[in-house]
């Protein structure tokens, strides 16, 4: 959602903006080859990433400073650049089609390890959670992080399961939900509980409150803050941040509903199917 992003983000093409999520630096090629003197500050904790991100906004190099660091620390990347305050905060929580990809990180159903880990700097990785946690933990996880009903049964053959042998694989971890869980549709059936796994090793939830709690000191007046969700949850929580400082006088909407992707781009991109844009603009009084 490139365009879209562009569209609710910039209202300063002069000015500077902190892209939260660099991934590959798709949005951010975009904005700056849009805006000639644009400003821009790329986060991404992957390492992988920054390196990507480097080599495709090497043309752009005079106005793009790469940073690998996690967005909830935004404050303290601020205060190292001496920035008081930003033009934009873009924020796109998707996992990326690189970390999709690759097997070797272990976010998928067929790959060979369990990590998930977006900063491989983190501890715990996912096969750490799946085999140490307890059943009613792991019910719970699953439950409240993945929206998953069957989460008892799940958990419970997660458990037999490792008593076995310790579950060191996405194909072996989607095998044993797919033995409780075998209904066909077009989802596969443990992408809620690999859902679930990513979102607690990487903390997203507390990193994606931290971020919002941050934006509003970092926003210039005027400034703007567009959020790309992916789910129920981090969406739940980027709607009540958002209303709640628009009631307090401090954002004013700029989406009142989500942005969803174009018939256009999901046809050509179907992983966008599920985003979900919101944005905000600082109040010019404050």
């Amino acid at each position: 959602m490139t365009a879209e992003v562009g569209e609710y983000l910039i209202n300063n093409p002069s000015g500077i903006i902190i892209d939260c999520t660099l991934g590959g630096g798709g949005h951010s090629a975009y904005l700056l080859e849009r805006y000639p003197s644009l400003r821009v500050i790329g986060i991404d904790a992957d390492e992988e990433a920054t390196g990507e991100a480097a080599r495709n906004l090497e043309r752009f190099a005079n106005r793009v400073q790469i940073i690998r660091e996690n967005f909830k620390n935004i404050a303290a990347v601020c205060s190292a650049l001496n920035i008081r305050a930003v033009n934009g905060i873009l924020a796109d929580l998707g996992v990326s089609s690189r970390q999709l990809d690759d097997i070797e990180r272990g976010f998928g159903f067929l790959s060979p390890r369990l990590d998930m880990r977006m900063d491989k700097r983190l501890g715990a990785d996912a096969e750490h959670i799946v085999n140490t946690m307890g059943e009613t933990e792991l019910a719970n996880l699953f439950y409240t992080l993945g929206g998953e009903f069957f989460s008892r049964p799940i958990a419970r053959a997660i458990v037999r399961a490792r008593e076995r042998r310790r579950i060191t694989s996405g194909q072996e971890l989607a095998e044993t939900v797919q033995k409780v869980k075998y209904r066909k549709g077009k989802i596969h059936p443990a992408t809620k509980v690999f859902q679930a796994l990513r979102i607690a090793v990487n903390t997203e939830l507390d990193n994606l409150t931290n971020l919002l709690n941050d934006a509003p000191a970092l926003l210039a007046s005027g400034g703007r803050m567009v959020i790309l969700s992916y789910h129920s949850l981090e969406d739940r929580i980027v709607k009540n941040n958002f209303r709640s400082l628009a009631h307090e006088g401090i954002y004013r909407l700029l989406t009142k509903k989500v942005v969803p992707p174009s018939e256009n781009e999901i046809s050509e991109n179907p992983r966008s199917r599920s985003a979900k844009l919101r944005a905000v603009e600082k109040n010019v009084s404050l």
